[in-house]
């Protein structure tokens, strides 16, 4: 109910804001609203060459190429004045994101088909772990501590191995593992849920600790930090770590307490110490590494482990050959049935996909996002916060809403205030340690076809929300 009624607003409010701007003579034209793409220029105005003030017709008719740029002061954009034919068009600013019809396109060929394809190649290894039984075994092997903080999955569940991988991928920064694993752990926790349009505390607990995605190697931000040439690309991986391991507590607490969870089992706290003790280890041997051995590192890591668990799956598959005869299969049927699998829980989250994307896509174009950053900017700046803060909050505020929107500020952050500096590497920090809330719930969600989300929505908006404290006050300590 909560997600339907936010899907409404987000779409009610931007729509009106856009119209209304557009009867105000606050904007000139809303078709890109409609049909832009990313980063195409906003159109201001359009006028005749001849009634332009005369230094600045003079300035447009010299201009070599027809295009003239009056640089923007005092944080305004660029006003660029492009001619043709004697009719002038002025344009200030890019499109933040694809309108609504190249976002239905763009949905289908640069999100959903790529998303297929990840989620049958590893639904198919999946299968693997499944029909060979080494899904029973890690389930048992891992029951002891799962069923404290899930006491209504059984022991020994299948649900408890897929989550195991996707809290790995995260773990490790591998997204498009992550993903198809977690798809996997709703089902299964869909079997046992007894109100199949019900969220389940099972299925809340996994989707917010999922959400606050304990990071080992955010491999990702490294990149795009090399990519603008940063002094230490790596530098934001202990606050990723720190930043990601609070989110993880506080959704393992907020949810906790919610569920009513005993916190007090030994079995749960000696987890909790053995996972702090590995980041604290991770954490000192990193930085004893030079920058070359640190790129290295990280570069590696994540894909070495991901082909390591694909390699243990396929070598189990092919010593268990026996037990895929009992159930009149082989090794690479077993694989071909996952890979249907997959596709088939592709096709049913396109439609949860499409309609959240085109509602953000709505959301961001209006104007109202803009209207409602720079407003919170005024009130921090007004309470004194740290300029460079207030420079990253962007990402931040953008980040549950979209991941690439938020990259493009991040990078947009690094570009403008410099990619060492305090704002380029706190947006870095944002962007690694928070999830896109939206997208999730309705991807997750809308696997298994749930409807009443119950409290998800604002638990993850919370946690979201203790990750933008904690990246501050850990990017303040480290920077």
């Amino acid at each position: 109910m909560v997600l339907s009624r936010f899907w409404l607003v987000i779409f009610i409010l931007s729509i009106v804001f856009v119209l209304g701007s557009l009867v105000t003579g606050n904007r000139y034209t809303i078709d890109h609203i409609v049909n832009g793409k990313k980063d195409d220029p906003i159109v201001v105005t359009e006028t005749y060459a001849d009634r332009l003030p005369s230094p600045l017709r003079d300035s447009v008719a010299a201009a070599a190429d027809g295009r003239y740029v009056v640089k923007g002061t005092d944080g305004k954009r660029d006003m660029i004045y492009t001619s043709e034919k004697g009719i002038v068009r002025i344009t200030s600013g890019k499109l933040a994101t694809d309108g609504i019809l190249p976002t239905c396109k763009s949905t289908i060929f640069d999100l959903l088909l790529p998303l297929i394809a990840y989620l049958s190649f590893f639904c198919g290894i999946l299968q693997l772990l499944i029909d060979s039984g080494a899904s029973e075994r890690l389930a048992r092997l891992l029951s002891p501590v799962f069923v404290k903080i899930f006491p209504e999955v059984p022991a020994n569940h299948p649900a408890i191995s897929y989550m195991t991988l996707n809290f790995a991928a995260n773990f490790l920064g591998l997204d498009s593992a992550a993903t198809p694993f977690g798809l996997k752990a709703m089902e299964s926790l869909q079997e046992i849920n007894p109100d199949k349009e019900r969220a389940s505390n099972a299925q809340i607990m996994f989707l917010c600790l999922h959400a606050a995605g304990l990071t080992l190697i955010p491999t990702s931000i490294i990149g795009y930090r090399a990519a603008q040439h940063a002094q230490n690309p790596a530098d934001v991986m202990l606050p990723c770590i720190i930043t990601s391991f609070i989110g993880t507590i506080a959704a393992l607490l907020i949810v906790g307490v919610r569920q009513r969870i005993n916190f007090k089992s030994g079995v749960l706290l000696a987890s909790l110490g053995i996972i702090a003790g590995i980041l604290t280890g991770l954490m000192f041997y990193i930085t004893r590494l030079d920058i070359i051995e640190k790129n290295h590192f990280t570069t590696n890591i994540s894909n070495v482990i991901l082909l390591t668990i694909i390699l243990a799956i396929t070598v189990y598959a092919f010593i268990r050959e026996k037990k895929f005869a009992e159930q009149g299969k082989n090794v690479f049927s077993s694989f071909v049935d996952g890979v249907s699998s997959g596709l088939n829980t592709g096709i049913t989250i396109f439609p949860y996909i499409l309609g959240m994307l085109v509602a953000i896509s709505v959301f961001r174009n209006s104007g109202v996002f803009e209207y409602l950053s720079a407003g919170l900017a005024k009130v921090f700046l007004a309470m004194n916060v740290d300029k460079g803060i207030v420079d990253a909050l962007p990402v931040a505020i953008l980040r549950p809403f979209s991941s690439s929107g938020s990259r493009g500020f991040m990078i947009d952050a690094m570009q403008t205030f410099g990619v060492d500096s305090m704002a380029g590497r706190l947006s870095s920090v944002f962007q690694c340690s928070a999830e896109t809330t939206f997208y999730v719930i309705a991807v997750y969600f809308g696997s298994v076809k749930i409807k009443n989300t119950r409290y998800t929505l604002p638990t993850m908006l919370l946690v979201d929300l203790v990750c933008v404290v904690a990246a501050i006050l850990v990017c303040s300590l480290f920077f």
